[in-house]
């Protein structure tokens, strides 16, 4: 890394919103690369896929936390084995099942915590809002008004800043801009039920298989 760039904390699932962010974040920042184990089905094989994607590009500063009671709380399909994970798309306006309440939140306020304690500028998080699921910790007025606790939670000097370079992207539009970068994408994994071979049904998949179809390219996961 250039000893010229600030520094940066990107949140990192493996999934490919946040390989395309980690992609537009390393272009101008020495980046510290954070994964947060919650106890979500494919918690394994998203971390191989973190695990993938920091050596893909020869990140050296790296952190998994593990942030377990997330799993305790429940009350998502994510997390909680007893309720089914939907092969559908939820209804416009309907909060879906597998949206884990408050996540971001936790996730924006580790990532924030390390950036203060390193002298990070900014974290980077892949968000998307417009054409994603519906989650109302992945709208801009949220990140707005954690941006505001941010400035107001830590030193005055720290002047952190959350960077979500992807929320007002559709997901087709990620897709070529992750083409653009050079994204290893079959290094990434977006399913929400399965580890081995992605299901194509969740709304996970659903959302990615459209996205790679609408841009005009195969998903090289789906077709290796």
């Amino acid at each position: 890394m250039s000893a010229t760039k600030s520094k940066a904390v990107c949140l990192v699932s493996g999934g490919m919103d946040s390989a395309v962010t980690l992609a537009i974040a390393l272009g101008e920042y020495d980046v510290y690369a954070l994964h947060v184990m919650y106890g979500q089905r494919t918690q394994e094989r998203e971390l191989q896929s973190f695990r993938d994607l920091i050596a893909y590009y020869g990140i050296e500063n790296s952190m998994i936390i593990s942030m377990d009671y997330l799993e305790r709380i429940g009350a998502s399909a994510l997390t909680d084995k007893s309720i089914e994970v939907p092969s559908k798309e939820s209804p416009m306006g309907v909060i879906p099942i597998t949206y884990v309440p408050f996540r971001n939140a936790q996730l924006l306020s580790v990532a924030v915590a390390w950036a203060e304690a390193i002298g990070a500028s900014k974290v980077f998080i892949g968000a998307v809002e417009e054409d994603s699921s519906g989650y109302p910790d992945c709208r801009e007025v949220f990140f707005k008004a954690f941006n505001l606790a941010v400035k107001e939670g830590t030193r005055p000097e720290s002047k952190i800043e959350i960077v979500t370079p992807v929320l007002h992207m559709k997901k087709s539009e990620i897709v070529k801009k992750g083409i653009e970068l050079k994204v290893p994408f079959e290094l990434t994994w977006s399913c929400y039920k399965n580890s081995d071979k992605p299901c194509g049904e969740c709304e996970s998949c659903v959302l990615r298989l459209r996205a790679f179809k609408d841009a005009g390219f195969d998903d090289p996961i789906e077709n290796p």
